[in-house]
């Protein structure tokens, strides 16, 4: 009897060990002690599911030489104040071998929700598989992750917003025009689903004259449309996967009358509606993704369950609506 009394009192202490060597976050954003891996989640007594890490976030963006996402960037890290959370925004430069290493550095910080902005879909997939396997909930913001099953996407819809764009480009430039195309970085899914949409109009009522990478850079852009124009001195119309490059294409094309639409309705590029210099642009929303990602990492900070998908409406904007924008 003696022996099975020592027993109990000896595995009662080892549980007591055991429970004492477990931390948690507070779901306020204040960091407090913890002893558990980051791969590891502790149980409240109302059996909620808290996540591990310190309760912080971290941001991978793709670019900050890009005002588009200066805008939500900055949108983030505001909401984030508001939110009493920590935020750690990383600029990747458009290198999709840096975004791996910053992916890895906020990992090792014990973050507990990770918010990327991939360079490339596919090569950012293996260092968001890696973050999610040490216990990080992952949001992609304006890109997918090719493969890899994410917490939460927050994007636009980039194929008809690149519908819309064509669609009113058709109207200035009329049916079996020479139109060029402007793509973005290559491999980054925007890239894709933009030139998907705008395919799906072009390749039926265009004569896409040329399609090139200017990797979402408008002195990029400047050089390409130089190129497209010295080889099809006839375009009419240029589709442009981003406002960067649109405005790069309206550099090279100066007084000729070629029509450009962009995407984005960044500051710059509402400008240039405004002049006439930009037929049209597509108005996203970067501010609301950022503030939407970091209220979503919220919630999976606190246990709540999220949307997989979460949309940000597109708009058309050209001169004739530009005040909404």
């Amino acid at each position: 009897m003696k022996i099975k009394k020592l027993a109990a009192l000896s595995m009662a202490a080892v549980m007591a060990v055991g429970l004492a060597g477990c931390g948690a976050v507070s779901v306020d954003g204040e960091k407090t002690e913890t002893k558990t891996s980051a791969a590891e989640a502790t149980s409240t007594a109302s059996g909620t599911t808290q996540l591990a890490g310190n309760g912080g976030i971290g941001f991978s963006v793709s670019t900050l030489n890009n005002p588009f996402f200066v805008t939500m960037s900055d949108a983030a890290k505001e909401q984030a104040k508001k939110d009493g959370l920590d935020i750690d925004v990383v600029d990747a430069g458009d290198d999709a071998a840096k975004q791996t290493s910053d992916i890895e550095d906020l990992v090792s910080k014990n973050i507990s929700v990770l918010l990327v902005n991939p360079v490339d879909s596919d090569a950012v997939a293996p260092a968001v598989q890696d973050a999610i396997a040490a216990g990080v909930k992952v949001i992609s913001l304006d890109r997918v992750v090719n493969g890899v099953d994410v917490d939460c996407q927050i994007a636009s819809d980039n194929v008809a917003g690149a519908k819309m764009a064509t669609e009113y480009l058709e109207k200035q430039v009329g049916q079996g025009a020479k139109v060029a195309e402007i793509q973005g970085t290559t491999g980054a899914s925007a890239t894709i689903d933009r030139g998907e949409g705008f395919h799906q109009i072009a390749d039926k009522d265009f004569d896409v004259v040329s399609s090139q990478t200017a990797n979402f850079n408008r002195s990029d852009a400047m050089t390409v449309m130089e190129n497209m124009l010295q080889a099809n001195g006839d375009i009419k119309g240029v589709f442009a996967h981003n406002d960067e490059m649109a405005l790069g294409a309206i550099e090279a094309i100066g007084e000729k009358d070629i029509k450009v639409v962009g995407f984005d309705a960044t500051d710059d590029g509402l400008a240039a509606v405004k002049d006439g210099k930009m037929a049209a642009t597509i108005a996203q929303q970067p501010d609301q993704m950022g503030m939407t990602a970091v209220d979503t990492a919220q919630d999976l900070i606190n246990g709540k369950s999220v949307e997989k998908s979460i949309p940000v409406e597109v708009k058309l904007i050209t001169a004739d609506n530009l005040d909404e924008a």
